[in-house]
């Protein structure tokens, strides 16, 4: 054991800015400079690797820009145009406002913002003649989870009508659909999670884009607890539930990332 020797070291003249920037350029435009990433995380150690993510995630962690890219990348279409071609309407304005990436994503909770925002949605839909879809669109794609979930509750109190009741019984469609997607990830998202990986599951065939989107896309935030939400809702786990709708090195590496 002694004659042991590593076929990678720390670089000496490590840079984390200098990689950050390379990685970033390397991923940016179309196509993809594998080689250029290679050259570098396969020269630096577990340490610089792992300061060198951490450094990436904190300067470009900016999920709805890298988004637009993989889909420009994939498509060589804009996504932004695809969605005011594609899209009308207040379904079209909603997604643009998701596509400015303008949520706050504090942890912050604003208390007399909270009770103006209840308000406001309640006038906007129980409380008027019509519902003013630009206000639940303001609020849904522009507050932060914690703060939504603050606003849900002072709403039920004020109107006595759960948040997803109103928005069932206000909007229709696809709209609909949209704002309780937003409603249930701020709410709970593992739960929200949970329920879309269900979905993927159920009757015939299986949605395998989505199954590997959630499971490979959380599983460096919160799967674990994706897992528990799974059981607790549908009492079976998560990878008796792969297990008995996927196969093959498809099945295998679903399971390894579920550990």
């Amino acid at each position: 054991m002694g004659n042991c020797q590593p076929t990678i070291v720390p670089y000496e003249d490590f840079d984390v800015v200098a990689d950050i920037k390379g990685i970033r350029k390397a991923c940016k435009g179309f196509g993809t400079d594998e080689q250029a990433i290679i050259d570098i995380l396969a020269n630096r150690s577990a340490d610089q690797r792992e300061e060198i993510k951490n450094a990436y995630f904190e300067k470009y962690d900016d999920h709805i820009a890298m988004f637009k890219e993989c889909y420009f990348q994939v498509h060589e279409r804009d996504l932004e145009a695809d969605i005011e071609g594609d899209t009308s309407g207040d379904v079209r304005n909603l997604l643009m406002a998701l596509l400015q990436g303008n949520r706050d994503e504090s942890y912050e909770v604003d208390e007399e913002l909270a009770e103006q925002d209840a308000t406001c949605l309640f006038e906007a839909g129980e409380g008027s003649l019509g519902t003013d879809e630009s206000t639940f669109t303001f609020i849904l794609a522009s507050r932060n989870y914690l703060q939504l979930q603050v606003t849900f509750k002072i709403y039920e109190q004020l109107s006595g009508t759960e948040i997803l009741d109103t928005i069932e019984n206000e909007t229709s469609g696809t709209l609909k659909k949209c704002y309780t997607a937003l409603v249930r990830v701020a709410k709970n998202p593992q739960l929200y999670f949970a329920r879309r990986l269900h979905d993927a599951m159920k009757g015939a065939g299986t949605d395998e884009d989505t199954l590997i989107r959630i499971i490979v896309c959380r599983s460096e935030y919160d799967l674990e607890t994706i897992k528990d939400m799974y059981l607790e809702k549908y009492d079976v786990s998560l990878k008796e539930a792969l297990k008995g709708e996927c196969g093959g090195d498809f099945k295998r590496l679903l399971l390894a990332i579920c550990h």
